[in-house]
């Protein structure tokens, strides 16, 4: 779910890190120096770094996304960790996706889970009583309050129409809908299996389901597409959708089949400037429709924002579970006091043999140093148009506030004097323009707080005074 160099967005939120993180955090890193990686057993990769938990009482509580990697067939554009099934084993998989959700809080010992969010792959394949069932297995380990952000992916097709309210019953509050484009022939071209007017149709009834809490997917870019067409297409759009609309730019993945018809001349996609006048006429529309951004790719009124998204961009924990899965938590259980940043085994059934013989399938964890937090609360921070506040920097920098990372920079002063970046008593954040060029002032930021971090010499020890490193999966 990642800006280009004119904000507009790729992200797929079903992956939340790996999706945001993929162009806005790796694309800016490359103007940073290299950093020392040693191998450990099992041909893993870890950060030869340590770092002490960001305060007690952020690890009391965390967000939890579990994938469902299974669809019916692939999009032309898709390069997501999804596979079509070769045979119906999802009770299978349903009982590999409860036993590692136990495992990982258990490992994590959270006491209160946020926010679930039901990714893929295509969730609305599950059977109700699946997500009931893990829904049930979370409440049993931790508390889940009745009033938790509960959402669900629908892939807006009669199938998954026909489920909606049984997912309801299961627990599911909240329906984000794959709408896409509301134009039958760019659907085709998309390879998605559903029409303008079923996704119509779903929106209505996820509405009537679940009203002010269901969120819609629109891509722009899309092969054909021009700024006047799309234009309206959002103002169609905007006529029947709920509180919450969510952007994506159409990217080119390479090994795609979009890719390929692209590159042999079958298709043309918009120019980068026509792409960044569709991000601008739709920030637009969507304000005039009584919509606020609330992140680069994100808009809702009536403060209907998604709860489970937000907890990314503010740095909080997350436990993600599921084949491909990204986690981010202190495993309080070994006794450690490092963030780790878990990646799940990313096939299905290799995943489902790891689960049942060790009850998780993390492949690799990777110890989140001070530098690499601080990079992480700042990149996905200024996603969010409120951007990184005082109060939030100082929860994972006690010693080195905003302004004395930030305040001294050549560079980050000249961003400051154009009006692209604010720093003032709130904190650190784009302002309306600088947020559509959040790529292109990312690559500042980060140097000037890697410069700051390792100019000043910093310690960290566990509870017994001394430092602590993970090793392999537990």
């Amino acid at each position: 779910m990642c800006p280009s160099d004119e904000g507009q967005s790729s992200i797929n939120l079903s992956d939340p890190f790996a999706r945001m993180i993929r162009r806005t955090f790796l694309g800016a890193r490359r103007a940073l120096s290299p950093r020392g990686l040693r191998f450990v057993s099992g041909g893993e990769i870890i950060e030869d770094v340590s770092e002490r938990a960001a305060r007690p009482h952020l690890t009391e509580q965390a967000s939890l996304y579990v994938h469902w990697p299974y669809c019916l067939r692939r999009c032309s554009y898709c390069n997501f960790n999804k596979y079509i099934p070769r045979e119906d084993n999802q009770h299978v998989m349903a009982a590999c996706l409860q036993r590692e959700a136990e495992t990982l809080l258990q490992l994590s010992q959270v006491s209160r889970i946020t926010s679930v969010f039901f990714g893929g792959g295509t969730p609305s394949l599950a059977r109700p009583s699946t997500i009931g069932a893990i829904l049930e297995t979370i409440s049993r380990r931790v508390t889940l309050s009745d009033k938790a952000e509960v959402t669900l992916e629908v892939n807006p097709t009669p199938a998954g129409m026909s489920k909606m309210e049984d997912y309801c019953r299961a627990g599911v509050n909240r329906f984000s809908i794959g709408v896409q484009s509301l134009q039958d022939d760019d659907l085709k071209i998309l390879g998605r299996d559903h029409s303008s007017h079923q996704a119509l149709q779903t929106i209505e009834e996820a509405q009537r389901l679940c009203p002010g809490r269901v969120s819609v997917d629109v891509m722009f870019g899309r092969p054909r597409q021009s700024a006047e067409t799309w234009e309206k297409e959002l103002s169609e759009l905007l006529r029947v959708c709920d509180d919450h609309v969510s952007l994506y730019q159409l990217t080119l993945e390479r090994g795609t089949q979009l890719f390929k018809l692209v590159q042999q001349g079958e298709a043309t996609v918009p120019a980068d400037d026509v792409m960044a006048k569709m991000y601008r006429r739709a920030r637009r529309t969507l304000h005039q429709s009584g919509f606020l951004q609330y992140e680069v790719s994100n808009f809702a009124r009536n403060n209907a924002v998604s709860h489970h998204n937000t907890s990314y961009w503010k740095g909080t924990q997350y436990i993600g579970v599921g084949p491909g899965a990204h986690g981010r938590f202190v495993p309080l259980g070994a006794g450690a006091v490092a963030r780790e940043a878990r990646t799940q085994t990313l096939e299905p059934d290799m995943w489902m043999r790891e689960v049942r013989q060790r009850g998780h399938g993390t492949r690799r964890r990777v110890q989140l140093g001070r530098l690499e937090l601080l990079e992480e609360v700042l990149v996905m921070g200024m996603r969010m148009t409120e951007g990184v506040n005082h109060e939030h920097w100082e929860l994972f920098s006690p010693q080195l506030g905003l302004h004395e990372v930030f305040g001294t920079s050549t560079e980050v002063q000249e961003l400051l004097q154009s009006g692209l970046l604010i720093l003032d008593d709130r904190g650190l954040r784009c302002s309306w323009d600088g947020l559509a060029l959040l790529d292109s002032l990312l690559p500042a930021l980060l140097v000037e707080l890697e410069a700051q971090i390792l100019s000043r010499p910093h310690r960290d020890h566990g509870a017994d005074g001394q430092t602590q490193k993970t090793s392999n999966p537990r």
